[in-house]
């Protein structure tokens, strides 16, 4: 797979984008303490180790920088930078000045990416364009090779120019500007080889055609860009998805929140310019803005991006509330304790950023091998093109060689290498119920040692059920649950699905924020919530590791509901398979201890921890990779995000939060927990297919090029061979097909009764 140098952006936007001033640098920059500042920029020109590299080192070399760091999958380099340098102030516009003097536009950074769908879109049409002139060319050059006749040859070389030519101009574009770019800062990649093979292959070949020649190599020249164009696109898709998380966590936090004046008048304010202490009137419904804290008024909040637990928490006077969390019941008037860059929610999105930044490592070792591979091809063909015109003094034999060894040492299998498989196993992942969305995760799956588990709606439903139903009274029971079909709660939710039959009509039932539901009636006060406040003490009965809801008149407990989290399908199963495949596990969750531990006994996972902030699990998770151990995050909530980003490689389930499921790396459909063994599996044997196929793509080079070298091979049969070593990397890779899993089997069976009465409908 080719890497990219500045430029490619280019082909989005005609025109290079102005550096912000440096009161816009200065603004938007924060400090972080020693005299140093801390300004992000969009670098959105960055796309391989090579530019990583360059940004870096441009801005290391800076007096003034203290460190700088450029995040891959954002696109975006963060600089901290001293505010004096020997007695002068900094202007932060050298260090945009300096990004932009190594051939890459600068701006303040945005989570915009509308620029990113656009080059998608160009790839996308680029190849299809690509595709269609090889295939139509190579329709003619059926036809020559099969002994046309002179005035048909040079008729069906001249359609094929003018075919080619308008594509070479159109499709490969990209590599033309990326090669362009590199060479004019000075550098070379992958590219220039790639640009001079296609334009000189074009040249030779309508040479051949003006002089009527009996060969032309017109359909190589296209199919070589065309199968180098899907790497490319292939790279572009799988690299930007990781950016989708970030975004789509920044769109919790609103826009705006309304202000309350020390006059009492209110003011609609955007959120970034919320100060420290400013009074805010919260309506039920809303987000929280910023971190803050309450200071009237009561409510249920939904705290899931904290906790990822779905039960509400009651809020009242003094009650500390982060940003993101959606206040459920009532209006509440708050005092902001941080600014939004302050606040929670972007502490969420800094530990995602800073957990993806790891991951370059990876791609820059591919990056670093690219670059050592596209000098060494230069040198080859001109080596080839010397030694031949030296030797036998046909210069034009010595540019066809030189060609052909340009084609022949193409990258192409060694590119598909990895894409074919990762496509295959996404294929054969999704015939399963698991969808893969970065293509590197699959070799870090496979690299695993370590899995450890969220319990709330991963491990276990998310979804509470009344258990023990035989020892309730049933007067009780239908009481309780005609109260608790006034409320939205889902503990109330699950209790009033629990009763089959009719309920007792009960009237003037209110609710109360954080306690529960009361009824005035003939009989007396009727109370139901927890234990604070329908009666008894309110840590009675937390042993036992369930929720429970409390049923009371005038104060004096009548019932006790307890309700368990079921297990998901197929957690033991699961469980079992990874401890065969000597996986240690463990649990990291954010609700209380009693229910973890219940959890982790029924599955026989010896190590948990339980009411964990998002921090902690992150920490939890790095403190095992600092261990040496490659880990598996499996989580569903908003608060598993920053986890799921810093861990190896991750999963989630499609019932996740949003949120949840951008950071993961894979997402599996079907309820079946065995998902992840799947997967797994899935994940080892590509990681021997793609061994296995780098073999191959050497070994073809070994032989291929010092055939080409000795002037064996024409630019068509290095173009064949080229396609030759491709597929049977692609027959190799289709391999990893196999059938579909037991629960896949068992989810599309279940689902079948239900597809056939909404189509009935």
């Amino acid at each position: 797979m080719s890497c990219c140098a500045p430029g490619t952006e280019g082909a989005v936007e005609a025109q290079r984008v102005a550096l912000p001033s440096s009161e816009e640098l200065m603004l938007a920059s924060r400090p972080v303490g020693d005299g140093l500042r801390q300004s992000d920029l969009s670098v959105p020109g960055v796309y391989c180790g090579t530019c990583i590299t360059t940004v870096e080192g441009a801005l290391n070399a800076l007096p003034a920088v203290e460190r700088a760091r450029v995040n891959l999958s954002t696109r975006r380099v963060s600089v901290v930078w001293k505010e004096e340098v020997a007695g002068r102030r900094t202007d932060p516009q050298e260090i945009a000045a300096a990004i932009r003097a190594t051939g890459y536009d600068t701006h303040l950074f945005s989570l915009a990416a509308e620029g990113d769908d656009r080059l998608r879109n160009q790839l996308i049409r680029a190849v299809a364009v690509s595709g269609f002139a090889a295939t139509n060319i190579m329709l003619l050059s059926v036809s020559v090779w099969s002994g046309a006749e002179a005035a048909t040859r040079d008729l069906f070389h001249w359609i094929s120019a003018l075919i080619a030519g308008p594509t070479l101009i159109y499709a490969g574009r990209f590599f033309y500007q990326s090669a362009w770019n590199a060479l004019r800062h000075g550098r070379t990649n992958m590219d220039v080889p790639i640009a001079l093979a296609i334009t000189l292959s074009y040249v030779v070949s309508l040479w051949e055609t003006l002089h009527s020649a009996e060969h032309a190599w017109f359909d190589a020249t296209v199919s070589l860009l065309f199968f180098l164009l899907i790497g490319r696109t292939l790279d572009h898709v799988m690299r930007d998805r990781a950016r989708s998380a970030i975004t789509g966590l920044a769109r919790l936090s609103p826009r705006g929140a309304m202000v309350i004046r020390p006059d009492g008048s209110r003011d609609y304010r955007p959120v970034e310019e919320i100060a420290v202490g400013e009074h805010l009137s919260i309506a039920a419904g809303e987000r929280i803005p910023v971190d803050c804290r309450v200071l009237s008024g009561a409510s249920d909040i939904d705290r899931s991006i904290v906790n990822g637990e779905s039960d509400p928490f009651a809020a009242g006077p003094g009650t500390r509330l982060e940003a993101g969390a959606m206040n459920l019941t009532g209006s509440l008037t708050v005092e902001a304790v941080a600014t939004a860059r302050n606040s929670f929610l972007s502490e969420v999105i800094g530990l995602m950023e800073a957990a993806e930044g790891g991951r370059a490592r990876y791609r820059r070792i591919a990056d670093r091998a690219a670059q050592i591979y596209s000098p060494a091809v230069h040198l080859l063909a001109l080596a080839s093109f010397l030694g031949w015109g030296f030797y036998d003094g046909d210069w034009k034999h010595a540019m066809l060689v030189a060609i052909a060894v340009l084609i022949i040492t193409c990258p192409c299998a060694l590119g598909l290498a990895v894409p074919v498989v990762q496509v295959v196993a996404a294929g054969r992942l999704f015939a399963g119920g698991v969808m893969v969305k970065d293509g590197s995760a699959m070799e870090r799956l496979a690299e695993i040692d370590t899995a450890v588990f969220d319990k709330t709606g991963t491990l276990t439903l998310g979804k509470p059920r009344l258990v023990d139903r035989e020892r309730l009274n049933r007067t009780h029971l239908a009481l309780a649950a005609a109260l608790a079909a006034h409320s939205r709660h889902p503990l109330s939710m699950a209790l009033a699905g629990a009763w089959p039959g009719p309920m007792p009509l009960v009237e003037s039932v209110t609710e109360v924020a954080g306690g529960g539901l009361q009824a005035e009636t003939p009989q007396g006060l009727y109370r139901l919530g927890n234990r604070a406040f329908a009666g008894g003490s309110a840590a009675a009965g937390e042993e036992h590791g369930l929720s429970e809801v409390v049923l009371s008149r005038n104060g004096k407990v009548l019932e006790t509901f307890r309700f368990e989290d079921a297990l998901r399908t197929g957690a033991g199963e699961a469980v079992a398979t990874l401890k065969r495949a000597h996986i240690a596990m463990a649990i990291l969750s954010g609700d209380r201890a009693p229910a973890v531990a219940r959890i982790a006994g029924l599955l026989g996972i010896p190590r948990w921890r339980a009411a964990l902030s998002p921090r902690e699990k992150t920490e939890a998770v790095a403190e095992r990779a600092a261990a040496g151990h490659r880990v598996l995050m499996v989580g569903d909530g908003i608060n598993d995000a920053p986890a799921l980003a810093a861990a190896h490689v991750s999963i989630a389930p499609a019932t996740a939060a949003d949120v949840g499921r951008q950071a993961a790396d894979f997402v599996f459909l079907h309820e079946s927990l065995e998902a992840v063994p799947f997967a797994h599996e899935t994940a080892c044997r590509a990681g021997r297919l793609i061994r296995q196929n780098f073999a191959l793509a050497i070994g073809y080079n070994v032989i291929a090029v010092p055939i080409a070298i000795l002037g064996h091979a024409t630019p068509l049969i290095a173009a064949i061979a080229m396609s030759t070593s491709s597929i049977i990397v692609v027959v190799n890779s289709l391999r990893l097909r196999g059938q579909i899993p037991a629960f896949a089997v068992r989810a599309a069976d279940e689902a079948r009764p239900l597809a056939s009465l909404v189509r009935a409908a």
